[in-house]
């Protein structure tokens, strides 16, 4: 018997195969019951009737013919092999159609959220007097919040989170379980995961013979809107200049960015990355797990390191890099 995954999210509500096709764009095959529930997703192999899978890898061709799925998203090219009973959802991207169907059925995994079950402040939740909430916020048993901080309609703060004085936290953002917010200024929609370090100091040191001399971090950081940032990720507020996190950039969990850092837009920054004291990332950047930057560096627009790679010098706009000492993957290979 295959494995029945559980959920730790609820689903909203299930879905026809009707709605599911309005939603994808997907095109049934003529057979398929249109009229039929879908109330949870899962692989090929795992699937039962109420389930929705998807298709688009050559892999697992053989777990076609033997899934029991209710419905399932495939590549055209895989149509033909699909059996009679099973109802066909032919989409040019499966995966990007299923991860749709997803989030309609869990939005509830999205974003964290309030641990408590509250809506609106928590008795048990610290509120500076001098704090500003607009109508709306949700605040768990142990959020502080210090004075001047404010907080914009719709965001959820779970429950040990601090925001700290004079912090400006926009709307509908998500602020995870015990997440610490400094010197920082977040936008609309950003999402923080537990235990994220956000402000505190930069590791600033001025070496001499007589020991390290602590140079002062007197700037801030700044989220842009609709950011995600992992559980665990630290990042340091500036020392001349502020720390800029773009605008729908994505993090992972266990990040390390320095202070002075400039992130651009939309970047995708896998885990244990660590990125150095000032150095400049423009938009559409991709970083590999574990991929280390110098100091002062620029990467362009658009460029790409692998897993890995160890970055001293600039790096180009669209490049591809591996390595290190990173280099050109060609020149790597």
């Amino acid at each position: 018997m295959p494995h029945v995954f559980p959920n730790v999210f609820p689903t909203r509500h299930e879905m026809t195969i009707a709605e599911i096709v309005a939603l994808t764009r997907a095109e049934p095959r003529q057979d398929a019951p249109l009229d039929r529930c879908i109330a949870n997703i899962a692989p090929l192999d795992a699937a039962q009737a109420s389930d929705i899978t998807f298709l688009d890898n050559q892999k697992y061709l053989g777990e076609l013919a033997s899934t029991r799925a209710g419905a399932c998203l495939l590549a055209p090219r895989f149509a033909a092999a699909a059996p009679a009973r099973l109802a066909v959802l032919v989409t040019a991207e499966p995966y990007r159609a299923f991860v749709a169907v997803a989030r309609a059925l869990f939005p509830g995994s999205l974003r964290p959220s309030s641990l408590f079950g509250v809506s609106g402040r928590a008795e048990g939740a610290h509120v500076h007097p001098t704090a500003r909430l607009e109508a709306g916020v949700t605040a768990d048993p142990m959020v502080v919040i210090g004075p001047g901080a404010e907080v914009g309609a719709g965001t959820v703060i779970a429950a040990g989170a601090i925001i700290g004085p004079g912090v400006a936290v926009g709307r509908d953002c998500s602020i995870g379980a015990g997440a610490t917010l400094l010197h920082a200024l977040i936008g609309d929609r950003v999402i923080i995961h537990p235990g994220a370090r956000i402000g505190q100091d930069g590791f600033g040191f001025l070496p001499s013979r007589n020991g390290h001399v602590k140079i002062p971090q007197n700037r801030r950081v700044i989220i842009q809107d609709d950011v995600e940032i992992g559980a665990n990720v630290t990042i340091d507020r500036g020392s001349t200049r502020d720390t800029v996190i773009g605008e729908g950039t994505k993090i992972d969990n266990l990040v390390q960015i320095a202070h002075n850092v400039t992130i651009g837009r939309h970047c995708l920054i896998a885990g244990q990355v660590g990125i150095s004291g000032s150095a400049r990332l423009g938009d559409f950047v991709m970083l590999g797990g574990k991929v280390g930057i110098a100091d002062h560096v620029t990467i362009g627009n658009g460029a790409s390191l692998g897993a890995q790679s160890g970055v001293m010098t600039d790096v180009p706009a669209g490049a591809r890099w591996l390595g290190s000492p990173a280099q050109p993957v060609r020149d790597f290979m």
